[in-house]
């Protein structure tokens, strides 16, 4: 077998000895005891609570659990939005020798129930009523609970009710109340002190595409030495800020949420809300930001509407000061030095307008945005460059407890994944596959022997992505095994960048590449709505959103975008036809995973005629 091997960023975790995560906020609140550890916005702004409190919250929350009656490797399960009552109860559950099963806040009824039950669920958090309702929907899901927790109740809100058999939720408070004398304190140090690095510390459900979620086991020391390294490699400190607004369910939301942040004890800011969250930026003007591709393509089209509608001196500042940006980071990016008159150029776009739009975003103090979860494109990448933010790739996946590869400063280039997480072996297979081992690779899947078995192979994780590896040990992803599209021809395409190449066009918002068995290449488009609407307005379009989806003028100006990303790819690989479909692809209609990941199997289902139309002709070319 001819094998590929990366070689490792020249950083090192800092410290690889194990200490569970748990036993890490003790250590933190014993440290800094008074400094905030996490703020919640209210009417009156952001109110911070210290480490001294929160340690001793997860404790009480740790003392309620085993009053409960909750036992070493039982299952806590988590639904809701991001809050401190989340992230509390989840180092609770590792605190007594459990271990939390986060539940996506855009979970059906029968996705809860299923993870529920599989889990071995014993203590159920939810957030609200709302969500309550949803869970209740499968009542013999809940029958064998001990108890269900609801994070908050509205004043005005009437005790929830509960189907027959099952007990209604009772409120944080009172849950809190089970642990707030010390009869049990005694029994949580005792567990706190047993905890090994075999046991398991999370079950992370993957959103797949087909079928029931997964249920990835991450064992302590998958937890701690992962934030150890990630820690250390990024030089985390206490005086980061860090918005907390992706889904807790996520690995890389409870690593950055959770286990990073009890070790360096950073402050965490709990969004409100996913729409509150360009208010929350401007207001905590965070030093680390992680977001998925669609948060950094919504950021530039919002910013890109803005420049466009400039006129006159600040339209053409405003063009200048961009290609300066990019410009200089091209050079620099490669290793070049950009050169006196560059950097002054540079220097004066910064003074001029790259500040203003950074601190308008809320990004003027940040010093890592990183972008990760799905492939993000090239151009949306570059187009940062010109603002001045340089956005780092991070690649992995739940099976690796997150990363797999980082990209540092100093050490971005890009389209490339990153360097390895130091200490993580990265190969490629004969196929392409990228291959993984380290000490962040997962213990299996809870309850699925032959899955684990096909994926874990002599203790080489097998990511079903494909990829490639630079002669500098960079790492490029450049598509997914099952995704491949075999044409009738015989030729393998991966469609995941030529995707993310056409999601770069204004208009696009979802980009859905077909053909596998077919002579060519078609698309399915979705488009933006306040995109889409100013350009119609531009236009001077009649009727709505529909109307203009089958307007001549849209689809030309599509077809000259995709024109243009067809010339970055091979014959084979260049898309032919697309059609336009008005219905937005949603979670709520089934084609979303909860993270923002396509159902590439439910969106040919859904719409198999209108692929079918496509292929009508396929003599042709």
């Amino acid at each position: 077998m001819s094998i590929t091997y990366a070689r490792n960023a020249p950083l090192a975790p800092s410290d690889s000895r194990f200490v569970s995560i748990p036993e890490r906020l003790m250590r933190t609140a014993a440290r800094q005891p008074t400094q905030a550890a996490y703020h919640v916005r209210d009417a009156a702004g952001w109110q911070p609570t210290s480490w001294e409190a929160y340690a001793a919250q997860v404790r009480q929350a740790a003392r309620a659990l085993v009053a409960l009656g909750v036992q070493p490797g039982d299952a806590v399960c988590i639904l809701g939005f991001n809050r401190p009552e989340w992230t509390t109860m989840d180092l609770a559950a590792m605190m007594v020798g459990g271990a939390a099963a986060g539940i996506y806040w855009s979970s059906a009824a029968n996705e809860i129930a299923y993870i529920v039950e599989h889990s071995g669920c014993t203590v159920l958090l939810v957030e609200n009523a709302q969500q309550w309702q949803k869970a209740a929907c499968e009542p013999q899901a809940l029958a064998s609970l001990r108890a269900t927790v609801m994070m908050r109740r509205a004043p005005t809100e009437a005790p929830a009710q509960a189907p027959a058999g099952v007990s209604p939720p009772m409120t944080w408070e009172a849950f809190m109340a089970l642990g707030a004398s010390l009869e049990h304190d005694a029994e949580v140090q005792r567990r706190l002190d047993a905890i090994q690095q075999s046991d398991i510390g999370t079950l992370i459900y993957t959103s797949g595409t087909t079928g029931h979620p997964k249920a990835v086991e991450l064992s302590h020391a998958n937890l701690s030495w992962t934030s150890a390294g990630l820690s250390a490699a990024f030089a985390v400190t206490p005086q980061d800020r860090l918005i907390s607004y992706l889904p807790l369910a996520h690995v890389a939301e409870q690593m950055g949420a959770i286990c990073n942040h009890v070790l360096a004890g950073y402050q965490v800011y709990f969004a409100s809300s996913l729409e509150t969250l360009g208010e929350h930026l401007q207001e905590v003007h965070p030093t680390i930001f992680f977001g998925v591709p669609r948060v950094w393509e919504k950021m530039q089209a919002a910013i890109t509407s803005k420049l466009n509608a400039a006129t006159g001196t600040k339209a053409a500042l405003a063009g200048w000061a961009l290609r300066a940006g990019r410009d200089w980071h091209a050079k620099a990016l490669q290793g070049q030095e950009p050169g006196a008159w560059l950097d002054m150029k540079k220097r004066l776009a910064g003074k001029l307008v790259h500040k203003k739009v950074q601190q308008a975003l809320g990004f003027d103090q940040a010093r890592i945005l990183l972008s990760g979860a799905a492939p993000i494109s090239v151009e949306n990448l570059q187009f940062f460059t010109s603002l001045d933010l340089l956005i780092g790739e991070v690649y992995g996946q739940s099976e690796d407890s997150g990363p797999t590869a980082i990209s540092l400063p100093g050490f971005i280039r890009i389209g490339a994944a990153g360097k390895p997480l130091p200490g993580v072996q990265v190969r490629i297979a004969d196929d392409g596959e990228i291959l993984v081992k380290g000490p962040n690779v997962f213990v299996g899947y809870k309850g699925r022997p032959e899955a684990t078995a096909e994926t874990l192979q002599d203790g080489w994780l097998h990511s079903g992505d494909l990829g490639r590896i630079d002669k500098d040990g960079f790492i490029y992803v450049t598509g997914r095994k099952k995704d491949l599209l075999i044409t009738s021809g015989g030729k393998n395409i991966s469609p995941g960048n030529i995707e993310a190449d056409l999601m770069n066009l204004p208009l696009v918002e979802h980009a859905i590449v077909v053909g596998d068995s077919r002579h060519y290449l078609a698309a399915l488009l979705t488009l933006t709505p306040d995109v889409l609407r100013d350009f119609a307005q531009q236009r001077g379009l009649a009727g709505g959103l529909e109307a203009w989806c089958r307007s001549a003028e849209v689809r030309a100006e599509l077809q000259r975008g995709l024109d243009t990303v067809n010339t970055r790819q091979a014959r084979v690989a260049q898309v032919r036809k697309f059609s336009v479909i008005a219905d937005a692809l949603s979670i709520d209609n089934g084609c979303l995973t909860p993270t923002q990941k396509i159902r590439r199997n439910v969106v040919q289902r859904q719409y198999a005629a209108e692929i079918d139309a496509l292929y009508r002709d396929e003599a042709v070319g």
